[in-house]
């Protein structure tokens, strides 16, 4: 399937607010769904699936007004009493429980990764397609802040031709934490590459348009550690541009966040953008107003040419604001008023793909051409 071309729109209700039920409330569901729901005009939380009664009376205690359940059927089984269902589960339930919801006529929301497979990913978008229903990925990452601020400056020609486009997201965890992210049983798509790798290739993949090479290397550096825990991906876009992604839990110094190298200049951003340290703080967009998503001027990056940033050089470049909200505002008006979601299954698809070569890529130690697709 090459693109969506039909208007998926969903059974929304004619007046009131839009009725959604989220599955799962570890820390996608709770730090970042549920919030974010709950602070988009048009969108109500309904229900909450989950099995572990201490996060069913958190979801209670956060959310009044919202209704717990112990499993997903038994949101699926409100299915006429909703209009959206929103899957923040571990990843190896997205598929299955993707399908069910939109075969109980249901648009639907999954977070990242969407599937295992690009294969995987096609099917659900063709079965969405077919049923003439919404289908989106939640890729948070592309209302970063610094994200926003170099897409900015790469689309008003501020940097010229980009040659080379660096990534990273680099953390310090010498010792594991555990649980299914950190599993190394293939059903549970755990480790780095798919968890944060997700953001950094569907990131590349948004600025740069498709690639056509992967080269990776993947590590277990920590003992007693079962996934990737150090993972390089070397991409080649057809448009040329090459992106390096690194993704990491053993940094022992973190890297900038981005640097982006052009033909008229370049940026350097070091830092992560603060929505996610604000909604696991327990601020939310609905009442921090304009101050969401803003940071110091202490932490803009730099632009300049021939200039060291940490030597003083480069000139400091205002970093645009941070807006997770406009996500689900955007799911709210695609249910409404039709059209395309803001991040599409296909998209979901074509960013599989790649992690999909760069996994074979670390297995193989060679570069993986992808083909041309759409």
């Amino acid at each position: 399937m090459s693109s969506e071309t039909s208007v998926p729109t969903g059974t929304a209700a004619p007046h009131g607010p839009l009725r959604v039920g989220l599955i799962g409330y570890g820390l996608a569901g709770s730090v970042f769904h549920a919030p974010l729901i709950a602070a988009t005009e048009g969108l109500r939380l309904d229900t909450v699936s989950t099995s572990d009664p201490e996060r069913q009376a958190q979801a209670r205690a956060e959310h009044p007004q919202v209704r717990t359940v112990d499993t997903p059927q038994a949101v699926l089984d409100r299915a006429a009493d909703l209009d959206l269902i929103v899957l923040a589960s571990p990843n190896k339930t997205h598929v299955p429980l993707a399908t069910a919801a939109l075969e109980a006529g249901l648009p639907v929301v999954v977070d990242k990764p969407l599937a295992a497979t690009a294969a995987e990913a096609e099917k659900l978008a063709a079965l969405a397609e077919e049923r003439g229903l919404l289908l989106s990925v939640f890729q948070n990452r592309r209302w970063d802040n610094d994200f926003r601020t170099v897409r900015q400056l790469i689309e008003d020609g501020t940097l010229g031709d980009i040659q080379r486009f660096e990534s990273r997201f680099e953390r310090w965890r010498p010792q594991p934490k555990g649980g299914w992210r950190e599993s190394g049983d293939p059903a549970e798509l755990g480790g780095l590459l798919y968890d944060l790798g997700s953001h950094l290739v569907d990131q590349a993949l948004t600025l740069f348009g498709p690639v056509v090479s992967v080269y990776a290397e993947s590590d277990i550096r920590r003992p007693g550690a079962e996934a990737d825990d150090d993972t390089f991906l070397a991409l080649t876009h057809a448009s040329g541009v090459r992106s390096h992604l690194w993704v990491s839990a053993t940094a022992a110094m973190l890297g900038p966040r981005f640097r982006v190298l052009g033909s008229r200049a370049g940026y350097v951003k070091h830092g992560l953008d603060p929505q996610e340290a604000a909604l696991r703080e327990g601020l939310r967009p609905g009442t921090a107003g304009a101050e969401w998503g803003v940071e110091p001027e202490s932490r803009w990056g730099s632009l300049g040419a021939g200039a060291s940033p940490r030597a003083g050089g480069g000139e400091p470049v205002p970093t645009l604001r941070g807006d997770y909200p406009a996500y689900y505002a955007a799911i709210a008006r695609a249910l409404r008023e039709g059209g395309r979601p803001p991040v599409t299954a296909t998209e979901a698809a074509a960013a599989l793909r790649v992690l999909e070569a760069a996994r074979l890529s670390a297995t193989e130690g060679r570069t993986v051409h992808i083909e041309a697709h759409g």
